[in-house]
């Protein structure tokens, strides 16, 4: 049984070190700084090999973020100054059930743990969406390409973000609707999507948003809102994916990385009719997440569309409590029985590092986790 992951992997702090001076701004040596993102890149995959992971990425160690990267990348797109001022992620994203029932653990949570990397605003759509990142998304290709060569790997992934979670709340002050202005977003991220697939690697869409959205307008809302505000999304993110061969793609969904109660996310049986909407070959999400851990069931029921595959998360990010080979066993084995072992990959919840400062384990946790999912997968095959 083969055995990847979500993507995001914790940054060495020399590249780190880098990172902070792009991002504020500071001036920095731009030739070493492509030096030390080549050879991060390659111990990255090295180690990945190392630790018994078939199907590697670069760690995302050349983006600012999972999704705000794009943010660099798109032109047509403004960010405005947020009408009222937040506070903190909670505020930002307007979470009415799950922060309203531990607001003193969010309270302490965001603030003493979690640096927030969005750059703040509102973001609007202004002229027609162009993508301009070809440069830095060859640069990326190239990278993990070279990598893979060199470490004797033979399949590779780049994470890229879906439409929906690249900008969850828009304004349109071009195309005359947030529905257009979304297939606007799509046709210019396709650009991406087909260079990273073009190149003979597998795209994986990060769409951590069309799940957590719904905790986000249920309650006070009903689930037919949350509906009206995903299918668009959905649809636009099949308009992106047009023209790409589905079994190269990969999409994945998550409940939010960080650890806390989740404990109003939207049940896995409730949001698989949208996923299974899209194009792609493979589906990766959370099963290791105490909160979603015995939805392995509702594949007793629910059936997996002809050529598609299951890549169900069997090791947590959010714990530095290292799972047993054993366990991953018994979670892989379980879903293979009902979906086929052949339709199965081993994976992750989600990323280890949500971005270059939001570590959610330990480095070396992280290591012996995926060590753990590998060894776990041998075990089920």
């Amino acid at each position: 049984m083969k055995t990847t992951h979500v993507g995001s992997l914790v940054r060495p702090d020399e590249l780190i070190d880098y990172l902070r001076k792009r991002d504020a701004g500071e001036a920095y040596d731009e030739a070493a700084y492509a030096e030390c993102l080549q050879r991060s890149v390659h111990e990255v995959v090295v180690k990945q090999r190392d630790a018994g992971i078939d199907i590697v990425s670069d760690g995302e160690y050349g983006k600012s973020a999972w999704n705000y990267y794009v943010y660099e990348r798109l032109g047509g797109i403004e960010l405005r100054p947020h009408k009222v001022e937040h506070a903190d992620f909670a505020a930002v994203n307007q979470g009415p059930t799950d922060w309203a029932r531990f607001p003193d653990f969010y309270a302490g949570y965001f603030a003493n743990e979690q640096e927030y990397e969005g750059p703040g605003g509102e973001w609007a759509c202004v002229a027609p969406v162009t993508y301009t990142g070809h440069e830095v998304i060859q640069r990326d290709i190239a990278n993990l390409k070279a990598a893979m060569e060199a470490a004797g790997v033979s399949e590779g992934f780049l994470p890229v973000v879906a439409p929906a979670s690249a900008f969850p709340e828009l304004i349109d002050d071009h195309y005359g609707s947030e529905e257009a202005a979304l297939m606007g977003i799509a046709e210019a991220l396709r650009e991406e999507y087909k260079a990273i697939v073009d190149a003979g690697l597998y795209v994986q869409i990060d769409d951590a948003y069309i799940p957590f959205m719904y905790d986000v307008f249920v309650p006070p809302g009903t689930m037919d809102d949350y509906l009206k505000w995903a299918q668009p999304r959905i649809d636009a993110l099949n308009h992106a994916l047009e023209g790409i061969p589905q079994d190269r793609v990969r999409y994945h969904i998550c409940w939010g990385s960080w650890n806390g109660p989740h404990t109003n996310d939207i049940p896995l049986r409730d949001v698989l009719d949208l996923v299974f909407q899209v194009n792609a070959s493979t589906y990766l999400y959370e099963n290791a997440n105490p909160r979603h851990a015995h939805e392995w069931k509702v594949f007793e029921d629910v059936k997996l569309p002809a050529g598609k595959k299951l890549a169900p998360g069997v090791i947590s990010h959010a714990t530095n409590v290292v799972e047993h080979p054993e366990l991953v066993q018994e979670r892989l084995a379980r879903t293979a029985a009902l979906v086929g072992a052949e339709n199965v990959l081993g994976s992750t919840d989600c990323g280890f590092a949500q971005g270059p400062y939001i570590h959610r384990v330990h480095e070396s946790i992280q290591w012996a986790k995926l060590s753990a999912l590998a060894e776990g997968a041998k075990l089920a095959s």
